[in-house]
């Protein structure tokens, strides 16, 4: 497997902070989300590589293997492992490791050790079990809060919680519930991308969520108050006099639930439609000529 440098996905220096790569993370993941590129699977691809990057970099753990094992991250234990066993079966030779090895000393460790081809002792080497991919399919309104599925993976159910605000192509790993590892190996694991659909009368940007709303004439010349349907349930809203064709009004808090950030939640705006109306009668013609000509 070639090496993937995370750092040079999310374009950030290895001296990063974890705001700088949560920052990085974000601006990346707005620029290649599928829904502002749609049918570009160049894009699509791109996403995935940037979750990816941002599923190890973000997780302090995680990061701490990758930037010493590079490529081979996942299989930290396992190496560590049998590089004390090889330390006892070696004896002296050993005996003068001092923990300097170059990534490409493991790698080609790990060459031997899951490409095949080494001694008699290789043949006990624990092997860890294959990864499996699967997708989740979800509506705004299953994403917007955190709940319970249950898959069916290899013959086996796997009851997983999805946390509010998942977007849509991110991919998660559940540890250890891939395919079996082989001589007592670790177990693979599973990678699930999620596919949320789009809303149709919600449009999703990251946190914040955007919506169109009628305003009958009477109102919006009048003022008044209308009770309008969000993710959330219902919200009163306060018209003012005189409001205009296409006028934005933000409700802060009332957006899409920040991926694990429990309480936190981005914004919604609503956008104005006057609705004229219709099949007037001919006195309500005549009282809209009066208040022309008033005019």
């Amino acid at each position: 497997m070639d090496f993937v440098d995370y750092y040079k996905i999310l374009g950030i220096d290895k001296t990063a902070s974890s705001a700088e790569i949560k920052n990085a993370y974000r601006k990346l993941a707005r620029k290649y989300h599928p829904d502002l590129n749609p049918n570009n699977q160049d894009a699509k691809a791109n996403f995935q590589r940037i979750n990816e990057a941002n599923e190890v970099l973000s997780d302090p753990v995680k990061r701490k293997k990758y930037d010493q094992y590079g490529k081979d991250w996942e299989h930290a234990e396992e190496f560590e492992k049998q590089r004390q066993q090889q330390a006892q079966w070696s004896g002296s030779r050993s005996s003068g490791y001092t923990g300097g090895s170059s990534q490409n000393d493991f790698s080609d460790f790990f060459e031997s050790m899951f490409g095949g081809g080494g001694t008699g002792r290789s043949r006990q080497t624990k092997f860890r079990g294959e990864d499996y991919t699967t997708e989740i399919h979800l509506n705004l309104v299953d994403a917007y809060k955190t709940h319970k599925q249950t898959l069916s993976v290899n013959g086996q159910n796997i009851r997983i919680t999805i946390p509010a605000g998942v977007e849509n192509g991110q991919i998660i790993k559940i540890t250890g519930h891939g395919g079996p590892g082989v001589n007592g190996g670790p177990n693979g694991d599973l990678y699930i991308t999620f596919s949320v659909a789009n809303h149709p009368s919600v449009k999703r940007l990251e946190n914040n969520l955007y919506t169109t709303v009628e305003l009958d004439l009477y109102t919006a010349v009048l003022g008044g108050e209308i009770t309008i349907d969000t993710l959330d349930g219902k919200v009163k809203l306060k018209v003012k006099p005189e409001t205009q064709n296409g006028t934005k009004v933000n409700l802060k808090g009332k957006g899409f639930p920040v991926y694990k950030s429990e309480g936190q939640f981005g914004d919604l705006q609503i956008t104005y439609s006057i609705k004229i109306p219709t099949n007037l009668t001919e006195k309500q013609k005549a009282l809209f000529e009066e208040l022309r000509k008033s005019r």
